[in-house]
């Protein structure tokens, strides 16, 4: 189990090992490391998704390097609290991820889903919530403060 604990509440994450072990690896490593603390939630769309993971807060960054999809027929983006990596076309993952709002069918295949929300969905959809920029930037900053991993 994750903790990511954001300005907005606490949202718990069940990760999927057995489907996605490189993303799930990383993932944990980063954590632990305390990548993601602080970051910010840099990319909010209602009806979609909220993203997060770029330590530069543009959308652009990530940890220094990319690793490869692991798309799994069993895992699907088929519903909220879907936890998937976001990219820039395949084999492209870093440290960026997104949970979903809804079922987001166009997205299977493309993306690596490693995991799902388990509590804190309301969390996610307060994030969302928040006022926004034209570029689906939070006009007032929401971060994780910290991402806790438990064994």
């Amino acid at each position: 189990m994750v903790t990511i604990d954001t300005t907005k509440g606490t949202i718990t994450l069940e990760l999927y090992p057995e489907d996605a072990p490189k993303t799930v690896e990383n993932f944990m490593t980063l954590a632990k490391k305390g990548f993601y603390n602080g970051i910010v939630f840099h990319r909010v769309i209602p009806g979609f998704m909220v993203q997060t993971g770029d330590p530069t807060g543009t959308g652009t960054g990530g940890p220094g390097y990319a690793f490869a999809d692991e798309i799994s027929p069993k895992r699907r983006h088929d519903g909220p609290g879907v936890l998937s990596m976001a990219n820039a076309g395949p084999n492209t993952n870093g440290s960026q991820f997104f949970i979903t709002l809804k079922a987001t069918p166009w997205l299977d295949g493309r993306h690596t889903v490693f995991g799902r929300v388990v509590k804190g969905q309301d969390v996610v959809e307060a994030i969302v919530a928040a006022p926004r920029d034209a570029n689906d930037t939070p006009k007032t900053t929401i971060s994780m403060l910290t991402v806790t991993v438990s064994d």
